[in-house]
């Protein structure tokens, strides 16, 4: 018997039987763009399908997962090279086309679990978009957020969110293949005006990511361990499992 449904590893057969007992699509999404010297590329999408695949386990035999749409919203970063970014409205069409045919299955429940930043803002007005359009319940989270409680006590660094003591502990606990663990650094921070317009400010606005690190990452990778990470992804996939089950 199976512990998760995941699509990509399904037949036909296999997900008729299963949708006798889904209620939620978990659709995870990540970003195809620089993680400094020390992680790479695909970071961010190997963290959501992750995530998504232990999501899945709590949540059996109620939850399916779907492929990992594996680029997201990442111009801030397009100066660095290899970083591929989508316009937002390029990622809301992937998304319906996705809930569309989910829809079609019988499916009315979908989450769209997120390990980037960077497409939070375009998820806040798919979700509006989205419910009302098709007729859904459309609910979208951050991979670990739920969990900052343990990053405040466990994350030294003030500066972090990207290739740092939190995103390597996340990916030495869940991939490690995804760190370079011989070239970790710690963020090479440059000042400017992008202090100015970060969370918390009065003001918010675009930069680029090379305006406040030049090596491209923040905090200081050379803390992460495998233990934080863990405390980290297993407080947040149990606040998780708890929030969809209480909405579904």
């Amino acid at each position: 018997m199976p512990s998760s449904y995941l699509l990509t590893q399904m037949t036909w057969p296999e997900v008729e039987q299963a949708l006798k007992t889904v209620k939620i699509a978990i659709i995870p999404l990540g970003a195809h763009e620089q993680h400094g010297p020390h992680m790479v590329e695909s970071c961010d999408a190997v963290l959501a399908e992750e995530m998504g695949k232990r999501l899945a386990e709590r949540l059996y035999p109620e939850a399916l997962v779907t492929p990992v749409i594996n680029m997201g919203i990442s111009p801030h970063h397009i100066h660095f090279p290899g970083t591929i970014s989508l316009e937002p409205a390029t990622l809301i069409a992937i998304l319906r086309d996705m809930i569309v045919s989910l829809k079609h299955h019988g499916i009315r429940h979908v989450l769209v679990l997120n390990a980037h930043g960077g497409n939070q803002a375009t998820l806040g007005v798919a979700s509006d978009m989205l419910t009302r359009e098709l007729e859904v319940n459309f609910y979208y989270a951050k991979t670990t957020a739920s969990a900052k409680d343990v990053m405040d006590r466990r994350i030294e660094s003030k500066l972090y969110g990207h290739s740092c003591d939190r995103e390597v502990s996340e990916a030495l606990y869940l991939a490690s293949h995804l760190v370079r663990a011989d070239k970790l650094e710690k963020g090479d921070i440059q000042e400017g005006k992008w202090r100015k317009l970060r969370p918390g400010n009065p003001l918010q606005g675009y930069y680029y990511y090379e305006e406040m690190t030049r090596n491209g990452c923040i905090g200081d990778a050379t803390k992460a361990s495998r233990e934080i990470g863990e405390e980290i992804v297993e407080t947040a996939l149990d606040r998780l499992a708890r929030a969809v089950k209480d909405v579904l």
